[in-house]
């Protein structure tokens, strides 16, 4: 018999670092930048992190170093993107390259290797998970209600109209950038100290490009954004269910499920919005003429 509050709690446990990937990324677009390279960010910080708590013995110094590290390698999109006007597209995917290469070579060391133990909070479930959750309305609030997130925002529907009003364009989007980075970084540590509990070269498994997706699934909304997250995280509980009870499903189809029910969750939010809900200036590169 299936405990539907089991369930439940490895659905949130499932939709962890997708939800704080993506909030991150929801944070970036929002400003109009467009950072392919989540997936680099997420592997970054799922290395950093766990030789961080395995050096210390402590999770939440492993964490602390995920995000700095996710944030560190982000600025390298940003300085590349904001101050030489590189292409957003070809820089972010370079990131994610950059990032799984470079985790590659590092990480060898820390194979097999197993995480420390990581306290539990309320329910039983890793503290994190409730963090990622306190984000959603915080990150909303921030967006809709504080003033330096209407200037990102307005940044990112017009950055020529908010220069000419004055706002810092490329500090706002540095800023932007380092937190989706960090937030990123926390997302890929969740993986590796809390998750599979150990390093595993390319572990992420394309956890980076399903965050890019499910801002966009979001209509680039933070709820949205943990709508999203839970259905990919349900249907992932769903598929390991599933081949636990042993069902004669081949084991690639299940495997796949989670991202074909993006996939399909895509299209039809496409079918359905009129317009688009993207900001204006998402993807465009700003120069400042005066």
């Amino acid at each position: 018999m299936i405990d539907p509050v089991s369930v439940f709690l490895m659905l949130l446990s499932a939709a962890t670092p997708l939800l704080f990937a993506a909030l991150g990324e929801l944070i970036v677009e929002r400003s109009g930048v467009l950072n392919l390279g989540v997936e680099g960010m997420m592997i970054t910080g799922a290395l950093a992190g766990f030789a961080a708590a395995d050096a210390t013995g402590n999770p939440l110094i492993g964490f602390a170093v995920a995000a700095i590290a996710g944030c560190a390698i982000s600025m390298i999109f940003g300085v590349l993107t904001q101050f030489l006007l590189a292409n957003q597209v070809a820089t972010g995917l370079a990131l994610a390259l950059f990032g799984l290469g470079l985790t590659a070579l590092f990480g060898k060391p820390y194979e097999g290797v197993k995480a420390p133990s990581m306290a539990l909070g309320p329910l039983r479930i890793h503290w994190i998970v409730w963090l990622g959750l306190a984000m959603v309305p915080l990150i909303w609030w921030f967006l809709q209600r504080s003033r330096a997130g209407l200037i990102l925002r307005g940044i990112g529907e017009n950055h020529h109209a908010a220069h000419a009003l004055g706002h810092k364009v490329h500090l706002y989007r540095l800023a932007a950038i380092g937190f989706g980075g960090a937030m990123a970084g926390i997302g890929g540590a969740y993986i590796s100290i809390a998750t599979v509990l150990q390093w595993t070269e390319g572990m992420t498994a394309g956890a980076g490009w399903i965050a890019l997706a499910l801002v966009v699934f979001s209509g680039w909304r933070a709820f949205g954004v943990l709508a999203g997250a839970w259905l990919f995280g349900g249907v992932t509980v769903l598929q390991l269910r599933l081949q636990a009870a042993g069902i004669a499903v081949p084991v690639q189809l299940l495997a796949m499920a989670p991202y074909l029910a993006t996939i399909i969750a895509l299209v039809v939010i496409s079918a359905r919005r009129k317009g688009s809900a993207a900001p204006g200036s998402l993807g465009k590169i700003f120069h400042a003429t005066s």
